[in-house]
């Protein structure tokens, strides 16, 4: 039996939506339905967006106390709902449990804490001369959200724009929207004032055109494709809006003559295939020295065997299904396309794991000896694909890692002073150097087609704030 979540968040409000439209909301696991949401239209972002501009003005002048009293309500909420809002995210995008649980929910409440500290010592105004330098909200803003990271993506917009007095329509993914109806009623028992946070559900051409272009709306922030990423600029330039966008990635992995080559082989293709390859900032394309190509091919088989594909209720499982029969489709394209390109197949391949005759699942695949020009090294597969690919020496690695349209982020292993060397060639807004792991309080962001501002951390809650010079007032 599906469940409907069929009413939207407006003005404080669980109201009905001015169409009838509704669609089903698929578990890729299974490939059956378990719940629909209604489909939202024009009017029913122009009646959210027309709340969030009427709390605006008192929800900018809140004070710093009042915020942090809001988001610290939001962030028991989501601790004491948390198995539930796992599960959520587990149904609609796949994510096995184990990483539902922490990566996926962790990562959505650690925003919001980290945006805790940033209030404790942010200085919202400074004196220079006789001025007076203010930040202040930048207004009413427009969320259009993806399903990879569908809490995570909400969480790293939602809590810097209340934390800066901003108020908010949103628009999750339509594939993976549970997580956020259940972040909007924890939002909705937080004491958060009518008309700051308003969920509208539906699809891109439709709601996020919508909260693109409407009137009302100041900022827009979109994470997604590309593609989708050039159509919300396009919808938003008549209103000369800010736009930041966090969109595609093909990020390199360099691994260096002097790096531990079995522990950053082993480690590249584990942070390959996290998510089911579904993260923008996936190290898919792996760099290793040509003379030790042979080396890390076979190290690359045995941490590649290690990715249990499954069930992802099963504790055991490491990488569950593809989100949707669409993505199933497209990534199972592109192995066959880097098969007939020529690269070298080393593990998995096109059709589902051994075993499972069911379920949009991938079977972990790595290709090596491929060249930059390949298909499978110039486009997003987003599954777990990885594209091994040999370099002569420290500048051919730097040229490949940057002959790419995207720039979101990139991974260097060596001896320290050599990684961080080659790091700061790389034209990415990320680098992770040996291995490092995500941090909250650091920008998260791209270059070049990969998007524009930044999110996460000071930087991204900066992104929500104006700048206005006071004269004479100091």
């Amino acid at each position: 039996m599906t469940k409907a979540y069929n009413k939207f968040f407006i003005s404080g409000e669980w109201v009905e939506p001015s169409g009838r439209s509704t669609l089903d909301v698929i578990n890729p696991a299974t490939e059956e339905a378990f719940a629909t949401i209604s489909m939202g239209t024009a009017d029913d972002v122009d009646a959210a967006s027309k709340a969030a501009r009427a709390a605006f003005p008192a929800w900018s002048q809140s004070t710093i106390e009042e915020r942090k009293a809001v988001i610290s309500n939001i962030i028991a909420g989501m601790k004491a709902r948390g198995d539930e809002i796992a599960t959520a995210i587990s149904n609609e995008m796949g994510a096995p449990m184990g990483l539902a649980k922490t990566a996926q929910l962790g990562s959505g409440m650690g925003h919001f804490a980290n945006i805790l500290g940033i209030l404790d010592s942010y200085e919202f105004e400074e004196v220079r001369g006789s001025t007076k330098i203010v930040k202040e909200a930048a207004g009413v803003c427009g969320f259009i959200t993806p399903w990879n990271w569908p809490l995570n993506q909400i969480a790293c917009k939602v809590a810097p724009a209340i934390a800066a007095g901003c108020t908010i329509v949103l628009k999750p993914s339509e594939i993976a929207p549970l997580s956020a109806y259940l972040l909007a009623e924890i939002i909705a028992e937080s004491g958060l004032p009518a008309g700051v946070f308003n969920l509208v559900n539906g699809d891109g051409p439709t709601v996020g055109a919508a909260i693109s272009s409407h009137p009302e709306i100041d900022v827009v922030s979109f994470t997604g494709s590309t593609r989708a990423g050039q159509e919300v600029a396009k919808a938003a330039a008549d209103g000369i809006k800010r736009v930041m966008q966090e969109l595609g990635g093909k990020s390199a992995n360099i691994i260096l003559d002097d790096a531990d080559l079995s522990k950053s082989v082993s480690g590249g293709v584990i942070g390959c295939f996290g998510n089911s390859g579904q993260s923008c900032n996936a190290p898919t394309r792996m760099l290793v020295p040509k003379a030790k190509m042979a080396e890390a091919i076979e190290i690359a088989k045995v941490a590649a065997a290690k990715a249990s594909v499954g069930d992802p209720s099963d504790e055991k499982t490491r990488l569950g299904p593809v989100v949707s029969e669409l993505q199933f489709n497209k990534i199972t394209a592109l192995i066959e396309k880097g098969i007939a390109e020529g690269a070298e197949l080393i593990v998995g391949g096109s059709g589902r794991p051994e075993g499972i005759d069911k379920g949009y699942f991938i079977q972990p695949t790595v290709f090596a000896n491929v060249t930059n020009d390949m298909t499978i090294a110039r486009e997003e597969v987003f599954g777990p694909v990885l594209t091994i690919l040999g370099y002569e020496d420290d500048e051919d690695a730097v040229r490949i890692a940057n002959d790419t349209e995207y720039g979101l982020s990139g991974y260097v292993s060596g001896e320290p002073a050599h990684a961080e060397k080659i790091a700061r060639q790389i034209r990415t807004g990320m680098v992770h150097i040996n291995g490092a792991g995500p941090d909250f309080s650091s920008p998260f962001g791209g270059y070049k087609k990969s998007g524009n501002g930044r999110e996460w951390g000071l930087e991204g809650f900066e992104e929500f704030l104006e700048t206005k010079a006071m004269l004479g007032a100091a």
